[in-house]
């Protein structure tokens, strides 16, 4: 079992590193920063980048959600219905994650034909992505919120396979830190704002692995 809940592990950290790299190529380009209004920085995005960063993502998705069953069984040992909520929510987050990731190489593909479209149509389709599409980071969030306060609560009841200390490092304040960088030092920041999300579960899984090999009983 130990070894399936490291492999589990594994399979996160692999997401988290795919994923990353495709939505990297989805998102970023030197010219990011001062071009977010309107969607704007796709146009510095090339479609060779778009059509590699959506492939790259929208095939990687799903290793999220073996990622989260590792983090259950980290959990479980200190209050399985807790463990289960984490578990839940995780898979839920990354099924919404899901949908909005296959949206952003046709939406970089709309902002590539700006000049072919008439601008109160092409204002209009922009402007139902934001509804339909870009509404469901509003939604990520809540559920990476929610996620991380159960996350803390089951770790500092005891009996899990974390350490207490692990409490404060839950996807929503690896996510602050992560936008804090972006603020305080852009130049640093436009490379890991772009793909927040998974920087955040490259150290969430790292940790995780790391305090699960070095743990033989979960703590009390």
């Amino acid at each position: 079992m130990r070894g399936k809940i490291f492999l589990a592990g594994l399979f996160g950290l692999l997401a988290s590193s795919i994923v990353g790299i495709g939505e990297f190529f989805l998102h970023y380009s030197p010219q990011i920063i001062g071009n977010a209004d309107n969607y704007q920085f796709f146009q510095f995005v090339s479609r060779d980048h778009l059509i590699t960063g959506h492939f790259l993502t929208v095939f990687a998705i799903p290793f999220y959600f073996v990622g989260y069953y590792h983090i259950y069984k980290m959990l479980e040992h200190g209050n399985k219905k807790l463990a289960a909520i984490v578990f839940g929510l995780g898979v839920f987050a990354f099924t919404i994650g899901g949908f909005w990731i296959t949206s952003r190489a046709f939406l970089g593909t709309i902002v590539h034909l700006q000049n072919d479209i008439d601008a109160n149509i092409y204002q209009k389709i922009l402007d139902n992505y934001t509804l339909i599409s870009e509404s469901l980071v509003q939604v990520l969030r809540v559920i990476i919120l929610l996620l991380s306060i159960f996350f803390s609560i089951t770790i500092l009841k005891g009996g899990t396979y974390y350490k207490k200390w692990m409490a404060i490092f839950n996807p929503i304040v690896l996510l602050l830190f992560v936008f804090a960088i972006y603020f305080i030092a852009p130049q640093i920041g436009k490379y890991i704002a772009p793909i927040a999300m998974n920087v955040v579960h490259f150290i969430l899984f790292s940790l995780s692995l790391y305090q699960f090999k070095n743990v033989n009983q979960p703590s009390v």
